[in-house]
């Protein structure tokens, strides 16, 4: 960089500091963040986020400034680490260097780290337990029942070497509970220390009522991609999900999209659960299913080809049109015939969706 294009630079932070002492609004913060993040220095990027969500904590740009910049600041840490671990490994170091592979969902990296890992420390549990939050993190994502295999085996394979291990069980005991093998589940959460934990106070109360779908885990990793839901909802005690709270808006503004011309079924799902208009059965239609897989596909190939996020979109078929809005796990979706007005059933979903969003706090 030549000392001119520096000296632009420069002076194009100082007015952006300037602007958001004075004028703050999300688009300053990050504008500011980016030139800091252009300059190398993530610390600061960090902070202009954090000063800007601290004003304006709905806005979904500067938490993607702040998210950006936390990896940023991740991935500085890694050249560091792998040359103390060269020089002289621990397994200490080979845990920190895991850690920042699995916040930066690096699967290569953090594959190799801990192949080296166990290989000089073969008794220790840690890599496993890595690699286990990493096939979860997929499992989740995904739903796809390889990966909640694997993830299946990789927690075995941890408490096979350190039945102590309370955070590979809880996560074991977790992910079972979410599928429906509720008696396994039960039981390892009987093995866990009693602790002043809302959220693992929750999970024993659902998995104390909850009905029991089997111990076959591959049966039940199956119908869950099948269904492309888990069957028990994520145990939740601090927020309340918003498909509990303020449910009267929601169902006028989406009977409203289903009221359209030409429209034949509507819903909004948020997690594991779906309000739904016009000709839906139950919670197996086939639309309900192709709508979360549709979501959940392009979602995944926008972050694998880092080309974005995938927000709206329609697919036509012989069975009409199915319009798309989605935002983290709140998806809205509608299916319509040639007779609809597609440009405004896209407005009013992500209308909806939006509105969602900023009545309920973001993906509560």
């Amino acid at each position: 960089m030549n000392l001119i294009k520096k000296l632009r630079i420069w002076k194009e932070l100082r007015r952006l500091e300037q602007r958001a002492r004075e004028q703050p609004c999300p688009s300053t913060f990050v504008d500011l963040g980016q030139v800091y993040l252009n300059l190398a220095m993530a610390d600061k990027a960090m902070q202009t986020a954090d000063d800007g969500l601290s004003l304006f904590p709905e806005s979904a740009e500067l938490q993607k400034l702040r998210d950006f910049a936390r990896r940023s600041r991740a991935r500085a840490r890694v050249g560091p680490l792998r040359s103390r671990l060269e020089n002289s490994p621990t397994a200490s170091l080979f845990r920190e260097l895991s850690a920042i592979y699995l916040e930066l969902g690096d699967q290569a990296g953090l594959h190799a780290t801990c192949q080296e890992w166990t290989v000089r420390y073969p008794d220790d549990s840690g890599p496993w337990l890595m690699l286990g939050q990493a096939r979860l993190g997929n499992y989740y994502r995904d739903l796809s029942a390889v990966e909640g295999l694997e993830a299946i085996s990789v927690l075995e394979r941890v408490l096979e070497l350190d039945s102590d291990d309370q955070k590979a069980r809880r996560l074991f005991a977790e992910l079972l509970f979410r599928i429906g093998a509720t008696q396994q589940a039960r039981t390892q959460l009987d093995m866990l220390a009693d602790e002043e934990d809302p959220e693992l106070g929750a999970l024993r109360q659902q998995a104390s009522v909850a009905p029991d779908r089997g111990d076959d885990f591959d049966e039940l990793l199956r119908r869950v991609e099948h269904d492309g839901s888990l069957p028990n909802a994520l145990p939740k005690v601090v927020r309340a999900s918003s498909l509990d709270v303020g449910l009267g808006p929601l169902r006028e503004a989406l009977a409203q999209i289903a009221e359209q011309r030409g429209v034949r079924k509507a819903t909004y799902i948020k997690g594991t659960r779906a309000l739904v208009k016009g000709d839906i059965r139950d919670g197996k239609d086939a639309f309900l299913r192709v709508v979360r897989v549709i979501a959940k596909s392009s979602q995944r190939f926008g972050r694998r080809l880092d080309v974005g996020n995938f927000t709206k979109g329609v697919v036509h078929g012989s069975f009409g049109n199915i319009c798309i809005c989605c935002y983290g796990e709140v998806v809205a979706a509608v299916q319509c015939d040639s007779t609809a007005q597609v440009d405004r059933v896209l407005a009013d979903l992500q209308e909806l969706v939006a509105g969602s969003l900023y009545s309920f706090g973001g993906n509560s």
